[in-house]
């Protein structure tokens, strides 16, 4: 199971939001695929909120697929922006940019001249400041790797969907008479849920406020949890 590779653009950025909720957005879509029955794949930027870079011309892009579709739309009579904006969507290149370690000139990643330029926010995002923020994504990858370590029901538990309103996406895992409720808000906007069950003991979360009730609660935008049930 994975959300991004080096064929695809970076999730947050696609289907997050890398601007106002970038950090919560993030760690949602972690919870959410790594509580799911199966193998689940990180790539690379993944685990500290990498997001896609967008370009402005196509002299910036190594990618020989979308410098082909480029040429191809250019011939047919599509605007030059109308194609950067769909390469900015789904192009490759995105996930493709060196890793910034740190800070500093080109991440760290290189004293030299990488291939393709890093994303400019990497002052800011990079393992570094991911490794000295106790609440940054890196932390929520962390756990969850541990929490599939020590919880078979995370490998070897049933699946059973919840259902519930398109922007909300829930979920129950179930395994020797074990039970865990996984709630994520897929939207910008705060999303009603509610359920009969009662809390037992809150796993794993995305934002601070601990969660003591699942009955006609509001959730935040991107919000996150998993609950092993009574």
């Amino acid at each position: 199971m994975f959300w991004n590779n080096h064929d695809q653009p970076r999730i947050v950025s696609r289907w997050g939001n890398d601007q106002e909720y970038r950090v919560e957005s993030a760690k949602m879509l972690a919870i959410l695929l790594h509580m799911m029955k199966g193998t689940p794949y990180i790539y690379q930027g993944e685990e500290i909120g990498a997001t896609g870079t967008p370009f402005s011309d196509i002299s910036e892009i190594k990618d020989i697929e979308s410098i082909n579709m480029y040429h191809e739309r250019l011939a047919e009579g599509y605007a030059k922006e109308e194609i950067i904006a769909s390469i900015n969507a789904k192009g490759r290149d995105n996930s493709r940019r060196p890793i910034p370690w740190n800070a500093s000139r080109n991440g760290g990643f290189t004293s030299g001249t990488p291939w393709i330029a890093l994303n400019e926010n990497y002052k800011e995002i990079n393992v570094e400041a991911a490794l000295n923020n106790p609440n940054s994504v890196f932390y929520t990858y962390q756990k969850l790797i541990q929490l599939r370590k020590d919880h078979p029901i995370m490998v070897w538990g049933d699946f059973e969907l919840v259902d519930t309103v398109d922007e909300v996406f829930s979920y129950y895992r179930m395994y020797n008479g074990e039970r865990w409720l996984i709630v994520t808000n897929f939207s910008n906007e705060e999303q009603f849920f509610s359920s009969k069950e009662e809390i037992e003991e809150i796993i794993i979360q995305n934002t601070s406020d601990r969660v003591t009730t699942l009955k006609d609660i509001t959730l935040q935008p991107w919000q996150a949890f998993v609950a092993k049930i009574k």
